[in-house]
């Protein structure tokens, strides 16, 4: 089945600072947008990459991309994650097929080759995927600055992206949110929350994930970043 990978680069980065997007900041000569479009564009399993960014942005954008093949288009982003998710259902849907989809923060840029093809395998068998990676730090509830109830660590992951769909499940999913008054009050943080959210007899299957595929999210971030890419081999 044709899978398309969609890179969200919408988000205004406020935590990284600085008047331009952190996703179009430089790391080793390329931004972090292009490094996750090359990845994606070069990797078997993919056959179309989609972008979402601000609409000031897609003609840049545009251009600096122009040479990776499967680049099937820029669509404009919304305010939010979740609109901009709805941006890439919107364009991805005037094809009228099914396909199989993952969506794919712009902040990660050291996405490999490993976790498309697992990601893509996996769309095999489930319908909804997300990447994870095991929790190596102990967690506890926090309420009013005090420390509670201490979470069992062996049943913790913290998700990464890409995460992957049927088009029509996260289409559907994204269609009953739209309906529910309630969602922009509590919105999901990610695609897998709306799934869980809107669409819950939808297993979600878990692909291993990798400390490398690391969000930037801070200015100090692109060094380690860096670092990593001067290590393409390693594992942490």
């Amino acid at each position: 089945m044709r899978t398309v990978a969609v890179v969200l680069a919408g988000g205004s980065g406020r935590r990284f600072g600085g008047s331009m997007p952190k996703q179009l900041h430089l790391l080793a000569g390329r931004t972090l947008l292009e490094h996750c479009v090359a990845a994606f564009d070069r990797a078997p399993s993919v056959d179309e990459v989609l972008v979402v960014i601000a609409d000031e942005f897609i003609a840049q954008v545009t251009a600096d991309l122009g040479g990776y093949r499967k680049l099937g288009g820029v669509v404009a982003g919304g305010s939010a994650r979740t609109d901009s998710t709805r941006q890439a259902i919107a364009a991805i849907g005037l094809s009228g097929r099914e396909c199989n989809v993952l969506f794919h923060d712009a902040a990660r840029p050291l996405v490999d080759q490993r976790i498309i093809a697992d990601c893509t395998a996996a769309l095999d068998n489930w319908q909804a995927i997300g990447v994870v990676v095991p929790s190596s730090d102990t967690i506890v509830e926090v309420a009013e600055g005090t420390l509670g109830r201490v979470l069992p660590r062996d049943t913790l992951a913290r998700c990464q992206t890409p995460q992957g769909f049927r088009f029509s499940v996260i289409r559907r999913a994204y269609e009953l949110a739209a309906a529910d008054p309630g969602f922009a009050m509590l919105s999901a943080t990610d695609d897998c929350g709306v799934v869980r959210r809107y669409l819950p007899d939808v297993p979600i299957g878990a692909v291993a994930g990798s400390e490398r595929n690391m969000k930037v999210t801070y200015p100090g971030d692109l060094a380690l970043a860096e670092a990593l890419l001067r290590q393409p081999d390693a594992e942490l």
